[in-house]
């Protein structure tokens, strides 16, 4: 199997599950920098031109959520669990981040960091401005969720702790306001005693 990726939000999410389930992946790095993920070749694999993919014996796969869900089933992992409530858990709070945490979040990782990356000019700090107030609604049910789980679809580590955790590490960096959220920053300290979230890029030749 081939995983294509780079060092950003969604890629990291399916890297680190293919780290922590120590999958049998090549890694393949497209360099967003360069528009590698724009060539006929990866296009063909993916036509939103985006990673993560991951291209397996049978299908190729696109939508960093369906590829965590393939690599932790396939091990037979508790990341994605047997049983059908405990796997609707975990989607419930996958959709949280789908639709209404990374919307939002996710304006401060692209105006605070993709676009210096890119050299797409400054952040639009309007756009944070109005994000803002929508984040802070998503996080206050994140914190309040929190206070008495320890992980976010209860007692185990799985796929919807590192879908809502995706923007954290960069949190201080692209001044995402996490400050009164202590359940949300233990729930992440929790996480980074994972090696596979603290680092989840292959390993530099």
């Amino acid at each position: 199997m081939h995983l294509y990726y780079f060092e950003t939000l969604n890629p990291r999410k399916a890297c680190a599950v293919a780290k922590y389930v120590n999958a049998p992946v090549e890694y393949v790095l497209l360099d967003i920098r360069k528009m590698e993920q724009r060539g006929p070749s990866h296009i063909a694999r993916n036509p939103n031109g985006r990673v993560p993919v991951l291209v397996t014996p049978e299908k190729t796969l696109w939508e960093s959520l369906a590829i965590m869900v393939y690599l932790a089933s396939k091990a037979k992992s508790p990341l994605w669990p047997e049983d059908p409530l405990a796997q609707a858990e975990v989607l419930r709070w996958a959709s949280f981040d789908a639709f209404h945490v990374m919307p939002r979040a996710g304006v401060f990782y692209f105006e605070r960091y993709i676009k210096p990356m890119l050299g797409l000019g400054a952040p639009d700090e309007q756009a944070i401005a109005k994000a803002t107030p929508l984040f802070h609604q998503s996080a206050k049910v994140l914190d309040a969720h929190l206070a008495d789980q320890r992980w976010v679809a209860g007692d185990a580590l799985s796929i919807a702790d590192f879908c809502l955790a995706a923007t954290l590490p960069q949190a201080d960096a692209i001044g995402l306001p996490l400050e009164p959220y202590a359940n949300v920053r233990k729930w992440h300290d929790r996480l980074l005693e994972i090696d596979a979230w603290r680092d989840p890029w292959p390993a530099k030749a």
